[in-house]
């Protein structure tokens, strides 16, 4: 057996809640009783309430809760042979993990809110589209490849920190290079990059590598995060104290987004730039607008296990227990 949404596993501390809570409510019960008469005078002033069937129906109600819970995580078991075909676009990423993606002036920080951006692109609008990762800072990498694998994209995406590029500053060309690289094997008709950094971009090129990424077939959507009135970049020091960035003269360094590279890409290639905001981040914009749009290719099919659902089994038990709870009395009759 396999559960297909296992994450509503913590919906076990509500069944662990409700358990505690029938614990202490019957020894409440038994306190307050002892208030009013003796153990020996108790069973006396209660004969007409059947304990045990107070205690059955609670076992009964919490038996339903853990069945919910279950039935919420998906159990599966048994399988048929499926194959599987996708169809969707390709659709890369890059984002900037140079040290002025630290800036808090856009909450919690630059980096931070950029890969909660992404989630939520993933989470709310793309189905079957194949998703791929490129780290960049003053050189550029593939962190992730391209993927129907959203979760294990998401995984990439969460280890993605400052110390991912050991070199520092930010080359756009770098990251628009190995886009170039990633696409080489794409069959897509459509090529999406987005290229997510404040723009300081510390190397030359980057609009040469733009022409050459358009004669490719890849359009660059452009989002800039930050404010042109420009933020210090918070870091630890050696002794744990938290201070600010500085150069090599020993100045606070303040980093500011420039906008007008991110512009300049965008148009080159046909693409958008955005500027990103703490509400609006602009990733479902460029969606809405552009990418939704665009022609969706048949990725390569496979043949995949199809578990079969048996979430129905606990639902009903779940709801014959909470039938049983309700037909159960805890009256019982007594001979006056």
């Amino acid at each position: 057996m396999r559960f297909g949404s296992l994450y509503y596993i913590y919906g076990l501390w509500v069944v662990s809640a409700a358990l505690f809570f029938f614990i202490w409510a019957a020894k409440k019960k038994k306190n307050v009783l002892r208030l009013f008469a003796q153990d020996k005078a108790i069973g006396s002033l209660s004969r007409g309430v059947s304990f045990k069937r107070q205690r059955l129906r609670q076992a009964f109600v919490v038996l339903a809760l853990l069945l919910c819970v279950v039935s919420l995580m998906r159990p599966q078991w048994g399988f048929q042979w499926q194959d599987i075909k996708r169809r969707g676009i390709d659709i890369l990423f890059a984002v900037d993990v140079s040290n002025s993606m630290l800036a808090v002036d856009i909450k919690p920080d630059r980096l931070t809110r950029s890969k909660l951006a992404i989630k939520d692109l993933i989470l709310s609008k793309l189905s079957g589209d194949r998703i791929g990762l490129i780290a960049f800072a003053g050189s550029a990498f593939v962190q992730c490849p391209f993927t129907a694998d959203y979760n294990g994209f998401i995984l990439a995406l969460d280890s993605l920190d400052v110390d991912t590029i050991p070199r520092g500053g930010t080359s756009l060309s770098s990251a628009i290079r190995q886009a170039c690289d990633v696409y080489k094997d794409s069959r897509a008709k459509d090529r999406v990059l987005i290229l997510i950094t404040d723009g300081e971009d510390h190397d030359a090129g980057a609009l040469g590598l733009a022409e050459q990424a358009k004669g490719k077939g890849i359009s660059i959507y452009c989002i800039g995060i930050g404010t042109t009135e420009g933020e210090l970049i918070p870091v630890i020091d050696h002794a744990g104290k938290r201070t600010f960035l500085k150069d090599g003269q020993g100045n606070v360094v303040k980093t500011r987004l420039n906008e007008d590279i991110l512009k300049n890409i965008a148009l080159t290639t046909g693409g958008i730039y955005v500027r990103s905001s703490g509400v609006d981040f602009g990733l479902e914009y460029i969606y809405n607008q552009r990418l939704s749009r665009m022609i969706k290719t048949d990725s390569q099919a496979r043949t995949d296990k199809v578990f079969y659902e048996r979430f129905q089994i606990t639902v009903f038990a779940a709801f014959l227990l909470l039938v049983l709870a309700a037909l159960t009395d805890d009256k019982i009759e007594t001979d006056e």
